[in-house]
């Protein structure tokens, strides 16, 4: 018997990249029908990704990421290959029950304790995650508004969409596969796209920022989520399948949620350090409000990560200095911690990338190309022999494959703030970005952008 990270990542090896440049994307269109019932069950035992064709089983996903996170899924993993089987050969009815199988498996899985997880210490409350810090007393914490953030802030976001709009044809698959389908990318692979899924959660939660200020709330964001967002993938479906049924933060992103360790609110935390430049500790406590409708501990600390980065980064402009101050804000007895290092520690040893890269993917194999742990180590990766280099940097992405899109936004948005955004990645862009969002189906960055600041500066 396979484990489930086994034939996830037997899956992964094998996936060629779809060649976008004579293929088009596949994005949810606004007021698209939510899948339910047989169809939801179908998409969850196979999918592709939208802007690349990659390919996901998310009932075996759902298996590896509860393992990552040290529970025995011995009994469940028992049953995926028959799921892949019977779905495959369209028998619904069992397909059903072997599916309501895993599930049930799953719910009422133990912890493994000879698993590593259990050997980190991974605090929950904002009061514990902020005791679980290293001294970050001589952070500076900015306190004047400044002129220069507003462009600063601009150039954030054309960053973010730049780097997620360059990563969108090649997200899911490995590097290697990337590079012999592409060669090296040093540029757009096809003409820009905004649309993703990454960005409608920062747009939900400046909605909740604009009414509330520093006084928002888990349970506000939570409730625009319930308002606007009419579908997500991996952590983000399982909270909205909780809101919806009255299960609110901090429990929302926490209760029966494989996959609450998962990327999802590491993609979204740069609005958190826009609307509070250069103030990195509040800029992670609105990260943990946020991460928490749909995460937990390590996927809550991926969020406050990328947060801080992005806060950092408009006072600082030494890329390597940036990410070990960073690094002071996460909770340093985690997993997440830990991977960072390792990441950062494999990178500084220099060599050729793909050489340093196969070095660090080798370790992190048993985590989906999804989870927070393989994609922020792909980020420490290229933002530190990137060296500020916006292009090299993300070509640097490309070599790391795993989620390009929502790396390249962090990355993006992070160089973006400290150096402005090249014409070569921000023109092609313009200044459309294109959502499923209902209402909000065609904005104008640089009025988002606008908006942005004024919050920033109103709420400072």
């Amino acid at each position: 018997m396979k484990k489930a990270w086994q034939i996830d990542r037997e899956m992964r090896v094998n996936a060629i990249p779809v060649d976008r440049r004579v293929q088009s994307s596949n994005w949810y269109e606004p007021g698209f029908e939510v899948p339910y019932g047989d169809a939801l069950i179908d998409l969850f035992w196979e999918s592709k990704v939208p802007g690349s064709s990659a390919p996901e089983i998310s009932y075996v996903s759902m298996v590896q990421a509860m393992g990552n996170k040290g529970y025995d899924v011995s009994t469940a993993e028992q049953y995926l290959e028959e799921g892949m089987r019977l779905h495959a050969q369209g028998k619904k009815d069992e397909l059903r029950v072997i599916t309501a199988k895993i599930l049930n498996a799953l719910k009422n899985a133990r912890y493994d304790l000879r698993e590593e997880y259990h050997t980190f210490q991974h605090p929950d409350s904002w009061e514990d995650i902020q005791k679980s810090m290293a001294d970050v007393k001589n952070v500076a914490e900015e306190k004047e508004w400044k002129a220069g953030y507003v462009d600063q802030i601009y150039h954030a976001w054309i960053g973010q969409l730049s780097g997620g709009s360059f990563g969108t044809c090649i997200e899911g698959y490995t590097g290697k596969h990337i590079a012999e389908v592409y060669g090296k990318i040093e540029n757009y692979l096809t003409k820009p796209e905004t649309t993703n899924d990454d960005v409608v959660y920062e747009l939900v939660f400046l909605d909740a920022y604009e009414r509330m200020g520093r006084k928002i709330t888990a349970e506000a964001i939570a409730m625009e989520w319930v308002k606007q967002v009419p579908f997500g993938w991996s952590a983000e479906w399982v909270a909205l399948r909780n809101l919806n049924m009255g299960v609110f933060p901090p429990n929302s992103g926490a209760w029966f949620n494989p996959y609450s360790e998962w990327i999802g609110a590491q993609m979204r935390g740069m609005v958190c350090g826009m609307v509070a430049p250069a103030q990195p500790m509040e800029a992670a406590r609105l990260a943990y409000l946020d991460g928490i409708v749909s995460h937990a501990k390590n996927g809550v600390y991926g969020e406050i990560f990328a947060a801080v980065l992005t806060a950092l980064a408009f006072e600082m402009k030494d890329v390597h200095a940036l990410i070990e101050t960073g690094m002071k804000f996460i909770p340093q007895k985690s997993q997440y911690y830990a991977i960072v290092a390792f990441a950062l520690e494999q990178t500084k040893k220099g060599g050729d990338p793909a050489v340093i890269w196969q070095g660090i993917e080798e370790e992190l194999q048993r985590y989906n190309w999804i989870h927070a742990y393989p994609n922020i180590a792909a980020v420490v990766f290229a933002l530190w022999l990137g060296e500020g280099d916006f292009t090299k940097t993300l070509s640097l992405l490309a070599v790391a494959g795993m989620d390009v899109d929502c790396n390249g936004g962090l990355a993006g948005s992070v160089l973006g703030i400290m150096s402005g955004v090249p014409a070569q990645w921000s023109e092609p862009i313009g200044d459309l970005l294109e959502t499923y969002i209902v209402g909000k189906e065609k904005l104008s960055i640089k009025e988002l952008a606008q908006r942005t600041a004024r919050l920033a500066e109103q709420y400072r």
